[in-house]
């Protein structure tokens, strides 16, 4: 007799044209900078694609994008993002602000809300008053303004971490004193090496390599900065806001 199973019991087909390939991204704002990090291991499941992928990208001398999630799109959306603001500044001759960006991100990603670029966005940099400031998106384009965030394969043991250590959570300062608003950059960028390293440690899908970017506003001296191994400055001018980044090597097991 001929086989019927096919025929009675209906058989579904998908198409998944995501992937997840790991890695961690964070940002910090201080008073007069920011810190945007973030790891540089690619992979997929078990395999690691690339030890050397980048999810940190400087878009102008004050802002600073990290996407994480699917690398492919990732890769594309910071590329239309740079155009994006490629052409701003052939209209108006300057860089458009960082507030004006978060909100183009916020929108070049509801526009794709019914198929979304698979990444996860935090933007980091300097607003027009000279402040640290760092935004948040989910892929559709939802976003805020905190101080700082984490995203990725290791955002549970990262933000609970950056919660007690920025936002001190679970903390009660000593009697007659308080919690600063701001913590100085040298702590800060020791929060951020100190989250990679036990995220390295405990998650299979973040190491090989850490790069932070540092962007400081205009007339901040590089105090905090010194003797600060491996850094290389990516501004070509002292006079403005000035973009730094900071390579470190992660365990590769």
């Amino acid at each position: 007799m001929p086989d019927t199973t096919s025929s009675t019991h209906p058989l579904q087909r998908a198409f998944n044209p995501y992937t997840e390939n790991g890695g961690t991204i964070l940002a910090i704002a201080g008073a007069d900078f920011t810190v945007i990090a973030g790891d540089t291991r690619q992979s997929e499941g078990y395999s690691i694609q690339t030890r050397y992928a980048p999810k940190v990208f400087r878009l102008t001398d004050l802002a600073v994008l990290a996407v994480n999630g699917f690398a492919a799109d990732g890769n594309m959306f910071v590329k239309k993002v740079k155009q994006r603001l490629e052409w701003y500044r052939h209209a108006h001759s300057k860089d458009m602000p960082l507030r004006a960006i978060a909100r183009l991100i916020q929108t070049m990603l509801y526009a794709r809300r019914f198929f979304p670029y698979y990444v996860y966005n935090i933007l980091g940099g300097i607003e027009e008053d000279g402040t640290g400031a760092v935004y948040s998106f989910d892929p559709v384009g939802s976003y805020e303004r905190e101080a700082c965030r984490a995203a990725g394969a290791a955002q549970s043991l990262v933000q609970p971490f950056l919660d007690n250590q920025i936002y001190f959570k679970n903390q009660r300062p000593a009697p007659g004193t308080s919690h600063p608003a701001h913590l100085p950059l040298p702590t800060v960028l020791s929060i951020v090496i100190d989250s990679f390293t036990g995220a390295t440690e405990r998650h299979i899908e973040v190491g090989d390599g850490l790069e932070m970017y540092i962007v400081l506003a205009k007339g901040r001296g590089v105090h905090g900065l010194e003797g600060v191994r491996g850094m290389q400055e990516l501004t070509g001018t002292e006079d403005g806001e000035r973009v730094f980044v900071v390579r470190r090597e992660l365990k590769k097991d």
